[in-house]
């Protein structure tokens, strides 16, 4: 007779601006208490569809707000929730499990500034800080989670510039990209640290405001060793790089259409789940492997092909959830 096998759900979740009835978020915006109660209604329905025992959150402006869903979500009551902290009016990430939480970090500043050929990047904070947590999955088992939400692709145009300027408007993309290039080498530097002569396996998720193969994606995910090297730098590099969900899910027999969010009729990935090689099919030494990735994206409406409104209270963000099954 077989075993049942052990099966664990990690999932991300932009929440799109969760805060309570008539709290200013971003200066001027806010929900009427009508708009919160069906927000709180919307996220809980998505959590019942991801039915996930992991969750990183981002845009939480109020953890009081997420505490209230997690609270009314079956399932969830007995769920431990981190919040990490917030920095300015950016709203903050968080994580919510259903195991226990053995220890955790938030990560403001980078480990060090990026240097570039002798020029010091002026960058040395996260915009939204990171999140970890140790997370006990199983009782000789523990699994090391971080949790980000790096600077969106929308232009960083200074005060007094004229935003509907192209010239400003190729600039102000340009400082996000580098602010996002700078979040993601600092993200990389702090994972490093932990993965580097570790057995736990490691996953990384959030909203990396990119697509998996971007460069910025890559520099958190590290580089798959060429075939040629030599076995002994493979297995260095192998104990460090982390591996796509959306990578793996393309080599399965079954998988969803993966996209995360539209904008301006593009249809992108900007929403990840990293693993690290304990947790991949093909390492021989695997404690556990990828076996499906959903993508909850039904909600997610292409503004270019339909006059349909858009709900406040839902995310433009679609949902992603990784079944990792476990050897024992």
């Amino acid at each position: 007779m077989h075993k049942k096998r052990k099966i664990i759900k990690v999932g991300t979740f932009n929440l799109l601006n969760l805060a309570l009835a008539n709290r200013s978020f971003y200066g001027h915006q806010s929900y009427s208490t009508q708009e919160y109660e069906q927000k709180k209604a919307w996220v809980k329905q998505q959590l019942l569809k991801m039915d996930a025992d992991i969750i990183g959150f981002q845009e939480v402006f109020d953890v009081a707000a997420l505490q209230a869903v997690i609270d009314n979500t079956p399932g969830y009551e007995a769920a431990t929730l981190l919040i990490s902290e917030k920095r300015g009016g950016a709203p903050a990430v968080a994580i919510v499990s259903k195991f226990p939480i053995k220890s955790s970090a938030v990560y403001t500043h980078f480990p060090e500034r990026l240097d570039i050929e002798g020029l010091e990047v002026p960058f040395d904070q996260f915009s939204r800080p990171v999140l970890s947590a140790s997370i006990q999955i199983a009782p000789s088992l523990e699994v090391a989670v971080f949790v980000a939400h790096l600077k969106s692709k929308r232009p960083l145009v200074p005060e007094g510039k004229d935003r509907h300027d192209p010239r400003e408007q190729a600039k102000g993309a340009a400082r996000s990209l580098l602010m996002r290039a700078c979040e993601s080498n600092a993200l990389r530097h702090i994972m490093l640290d932990s993965l580097e002569n570790s057995q736990l396996p490691h996953i990384a998720l959030g909203d990396f405001n990119d697509t998996h193969t971007a460069v910025t994606t890559q520099i958190i995910s590290g580089q798959t060793p060429p075939r040629n090297w030599p076995n002994q730098h493979k297995q260095k590099a192998w104990d460090i790089v982390l591996y796509h969900a959306k990578d793996i899910q393309a080599r399965q027999s079954q998988r969803d259409t993966y996209y995360t969010h539209i904008h301006n009729g593009h249809y992108e990935s900007l929403d990840h789940i990293l693993v690290s090689q304990e947790l991949v099919r093909e390492n021989p030494k695997n404690i556990g492997k990828v076996v499906y990735v959903q993508v909850f994206n039904d909600h997610l409406i292409d503004a270019t092909l339909s006059s349909q409104p858009v709900s406040c209270w839902q995310s433009d963000h679609a949902q992603v959830v990784a079944q990792i099954e476990l050897r024992n």
